[in-house]
C-alpha cells in the first residue's frame, strides 16, 4: 500500500494521454484521491507526528498543514514567511513534491548567499565573454528549473535592481542571459521565502510593491518554535533519531531535559535546537542527556 499513490500517479499520467473528457475528469479525481492518501501519511521516519515531511502536532502546525494541503494543487506563486530556522525550505519541498510539478526539477537559490553582482548571472545565466571569468555559456537557475519549481530563499535580501529583473521574468516568463541577445521561455512555479517583514521593507523603499504582490499570491507563515511548545519533544526525538541514522553521536533525553527544552525561547528555532542536541549528545554521559548537558538552555 505504501507505493500505491505513486503507482497510481504513473498510471494516471498515461491515462491523461487518452482521448475523452470523461476519462480525463476521472483521472483528475483519482489523482486527487492518490495525493490525499500520500498527504494524510505522518512523517515517514519512526512514526513521528506530522505531515509533508515535517514534524508537528501543535495547533499552530495543524493550521500550517491544513493550508498547505489547500494550496498544493495550485500552480500560483507562494510566499513563505517565518523566522530564521523555522523550516521554510521544507514548505517549498512539500509544495514541489506533492504538487503538479513533482516530476520536474526543484531548484533552490539563496538570494543572500550570492553577491549582488553575480545574482543576475546565477539566476538567468550568461554567455561566454559577458564578463571577466565567463569562459563559457552557462545556464541559469531559472532555466534549470523549467517545468518544475524555482525556490527563491531569502528574497528580502535581493537588491532593488535585481528585483526589477525578477519582476520582468515573472511577468514575461522569459530569461535573457547576461550578455546575450536571445530570450528563452521557461515555465516554472516560483516559491519565495523570507524572514523579513516585506510590507515594512516596501514602506522603507527597500522592496518593490509590485514584486511583492507577484510573489505573495498565496502566503504561508511558519510559527516560531517558542509558539509551538507541544512540538518540542517530538522534534527533539526526531532530530536525535536522524543523527543516529547519519552516524552522529546520539543519546536519550531525560524528562527534566525535555521540560527544559520546552521552556527555552529558541531564537534560532529548529536549527538552533538541532545544533544544541547534536552538541549535547556528543558530551552526554551514559547515553543520556540531562539538563546540565544543555548549554543554551542553561545559559538562558
Amino acid at each position: 500500500m505504501d507505493r500505491l499513490p505513486e503507482q497510481l500517479r504513473e498510471l494516471l499520467d498515461q491515462a491523461d494521454l487518452l482521448p475523452g473528457p470523461e476519462r480525463r475528469e476521472l483521472a483528475l479525481l483519482m489523482r486527487g484521491w492518490a495525493d490525499a492518501q500520500s498527504e494524510a501519511e505522518p512523517a515517514p521516519e519512526g512514526g513521528f507526528p506530522g505531515q509533508f515531511g515535517m514534524i508537528g502536532q501543535s495547533p499552530a502546525m495543524e493550521q500550517v498543514f491544513a493550508l498547505l494541503a489547500r494550496v498544493l494543487h495550485t500552480d500560483v506563486p507562494v510566499l513563505v514567511t517565518g523566522e530564521t530556522g523555522t523550516g521554510k525550505e521544507l514548505i517549498a519541498s512539500a509544495l514541489h513534491k506533492h504538487g503538479p510539478r513533482r516530476k520536474g526539477p526543484l531548484v533552490a537559490v539563496n538570494c543572500a548567499a550570492i553577491p549582488a553582482t553575480l545574482l543576475e548571472a546565477e539566476l538567468f545565466g550568461h554567455v561566454k565573454g559577458s564578463f571577466t571569468g565567463a569562459h563559457k555559456d552557462r545556464q541559469g537557475y531559472a532555466e534549470a528549473a523549467d517545468g518544475g519549481t524555482l525556490f527563491l530563499d531569502e528574497i528580502g535580501e535581493m537588491p532593488m535592481e535585481m528585483q526589477a529583473k525578477l519582476l520582468r521574468f515573472l511577468q514575461e516568463g522569459e530569461v535573457r542571459p547576461v550578455g546575450g541577445n536571445s530570450v528563452k521561455h521557461v515555465d516554472v512555479r516560483v516559491v519565495a521565502a523570507t524572514n523579513r517583514a516585506l510590507e515594512q521593507q516596501i514602506k522603507a523603499g527597500a522592496f518593490r510593491e509590485d514584486l511583492y504582490y507577484r510573489l505573495a499570491v498565496l502566503t504561508l507563515s511558519l510559527p516560531a518554535l517558542r509558539e509551538r511548545p507541544e512540538d518540542i519533544e517530538p522534534l527533539a526525538k526526531f532530530l536525535l533519531h536522524r543523527n543516529e541514522t547519519e552516524g552522529l553521536p546520539t543519546a536519550k533525553l531525560s524528562e527534566e531535559a525535555i521540560e527544559a527544552l520546552r521552556g527555552s525561547p529558541w531564537p534560532g528555532n529548529i536549527r538552533q535546537l538541532q545544533n544544541e542536541l547534536t552538541r549535547a549528545a556528543a558530551f552526554a554521559r551514559d547515553g543520556r542527556i540531562e539538563v546540565a548537558d544543555l548549554e543554551l538552555v542553561s545559559a538562558s
